[in-house]
C-alpha cells in the first residue's frame, strides 16, 4: 500500500528508547566534565591567600587542574 507507514514495533521502540537513555546519560556526563573544568580553573585563579583559607597549596590546585576526566 503506497503511502502507508507501519506502526514501529515493540523491538524498534525499545532500542529507541535505550538509544534516547544512553545520549541523555552522556549528556549529563559532558555537563559534569564542563562544570569539573570550570571549578578546576577556578581554583588556578585563586591567590595564594584564597587557597590558603580553603586549606589548599598552589602545588593542591595544579594537581586537582592536572587530574584527567575521570577521576
Amino acid at each position: 500500500m503506497a503511502g502507508h507507514v507501519a506502526a514501529p514495533t515493540v523491538r524498534t521502540e525499545t532500542l529507541r528508547q535505550s538509544l534516547h537513555a544512553q545520549c541523555l546519560a552522556a549528556a549529563r556526563w559532558v555537563g559534569r566534565q564542563m562544570e569539573n573544568r570550570r571549578s578546576r580553573l577556578a581554583l588556578l585563579a585563586m591567590t595564594d591567600e584564597q587557597l590558603k583559607d580553603i586549606g589548599l597549596s598552589r602545588g593542591d590546585a595544579y594537581c586537582e587542574f592536572s587530574r584527567r576526566l575521570w577521576d
